[in-house]
């Protein structure tokens, strides 16, 4: 087991040269358009506009961008406990896990230290964790699969926000961007 302090450099090392190399793919963004694509009339699913924010990296968006547009390789299972929660999350594409695996650390990094990204399609149900985010304990186990997250809290409502959040992200690793519309849709 791995506490995020111990992930430290070498995933954020991945997780630059991940963003570096997206970035050469897909280019600096400057040219896509802020629309939802399809002349207003959609979701544009190719350049994910609501993945960026007010205080998000372009890595960070490309890990996401990488995940949602490669859902189907993603698998995921989850455990409540009575005071949290534990999480496997893998993929078969080593270019996603890569992805994956810098997301989660990079985003319990933010909980820990009370950073919100503010991404604009984020779930309301995160806005605990970063207010109070050093009221969890994380431990993290990269394997060769995926990653494996244990959180727990002693406080009723974060236990509760642990439980909604990780049925969300099984919902998106399960449907991918469909999960998010869905949600945004009835807020």
């Amino acid at each position: 087991m791995y506490g995020l302090k111990a992930l430290g450099y070498a995933t954020v090392f991945s997780a630059m040269a991940f963003g570096a190399a997206a970035q050469g793919l897909h280019g600096d963004g400057a040219a896509r358009g802020h629309g939802h694509g399809a002349n207003g009339m959609g979701h544009d699913e190719v350049n994910m506009p609501g993945l960026r924010g007010e205080n998000v990296t372009e890595a960070e968006s490309l890990e996401m961008q990488v995940m949602f547009q490669n859902f189907t390789t993603l698998s995921r299972t989850v455990d409540n406990l009575s005071n949290g929660i534990r999480t496997v999350t893998t993929s078969s594409d080593p270019e996603v896990l890569v992805a994956l695996t810098s997301h989660v650390a990079g985003m319990i990094n933010r909980v820990e230290t009370r950073d919100n990204p503010l991404v604009f399609i984020q779930s309301p149900t995160l806005d605990i964790f970063f207010e109070r985010g050093d009221e969890i304990t994380t431990e993290i186990e990269v394997t060769d699969a995926g990653i494996v997250v244990t959180q727990t809290a002693d406080d009723p409502d974060l236990i509760e926000a642990l439980h909604t959040h990780a049925a969300e992200v099984s919902d998106m690793a399960s449907r991918g961007m469909m999960s998010v519309h869905e949600r945004m849709m009835g807020q």
